[in-house]
């Protein structure tokens, strides 16, 4: 299954490429599993500074294959993980480096999901997104959908997606704030790489905190927030990093981070 997960690490930029277009990149449970292990692995590779997530030309993520659950009987069907073992849920959101989704086809049910789980979102004009879990007697698989979705585009929008489980083309999910951009198809991997790069500059210590602080504040309040906050600018203060960083703009070089 692992041929159909790929990853590859190019100047500082990890690319996640999910490799099965027979099946518009349909996950099984084994390739789901073999997934999520990809993502921690990019997580936890000094090479990698940034993420891109992407599937090949023309395809994203079908969602799960129908098929192969069927062959696992419905009383059978088990949850992934316990609801705290976030990394199996969202394993892109608990990534600690940036992850940037690069949608070229559609992205239905799961794959929509794991579009909801990236921090950036870049489309061409083939990406189509739904969720249609409601059609399958579900709610949104990992949660991200009934979580994450009405954050990023407004409880109202969120939920007309979710009963009707109707298709949203990339312009509209442009108008909608769900992509930040959309690009002609042979541009997207080289528009994604580009923002990677322009990110993988920062400090990796930095990033996996902003992106901490981020998430954990979408459903906390301020004075939450701010407790998590100051212990991350105070553990900031401490790093190389940050002592890199001021160099460098006083020595007016580039810096050289070490993500410590």
């Amino acid at each position: 299954m692992s041929d159909h997960v790929l990853y590859e690490v190019e100047d500082g930029i990890a690319t996640i490429t999910i490799d099965r277009p027979d099946k518009k990149n349909a996950m099984t449970y084994a390739m789901l599993g073999h997934f999520i292990e990809v993502v921690r692995r990019a997580g936890g590779d000094p090479a990698a500074r940034a993420i891109v997530l992407t599937g090949v030309p023309g395809a994203f993520c079908a969602g799960t294959d129908l098929a192969d659950l069927a062959t696992i009987p419905g009383e059978e069907r088990g949850l992934r993980g316990d609801a705290e073992e976030r990394e199996r849920w969202w394993p892109l959101v608990e990534c600690p480096k940036p992850v940037i989704a690069a949608i070229d086809g559609p992205a239905v049910g799961m794959g929509a999901e794991f579009t909801s789980q990236c921090d950036i979102r870049l489309a061409t004009p083939n990406a189509r997104f739904a969720w249609n879990f409601a059609h399958r007697g579900l709610v949104p698989d990992t949660g991200a959908g009934s979580w994450l979705l009405p954050r990023l585009i407004g409880p109202s929008q969120a939920l007309r997606l979710l009963y009707t489980g109707e298709f949203v083309s990339a312009e509209q999910a442009l108008a909608m704030g769900y992509v930040d951009a959309v690009v002609a198809p042979d541009e997207l991997l080289g528009e994604a790489r580009a923002l990677a790069a322009a990110i993988a500059k920062g400090s990796p210590f930095s990033h996996a905190r902003i992106k901490r602080l981020v998430y954990e504040g979408l459903g906390g309040d301020v004075g939450g927030h701010m407790q998590r906050h100051t212990q991350a600018l105070a553990e900031c203060f401490k790093s190389y990093d940050h002592r890199e960083g001021v160099a460098a703009f006083l020595e007016r070089r580039e810096a050289n981070f070490t993500g410590t």
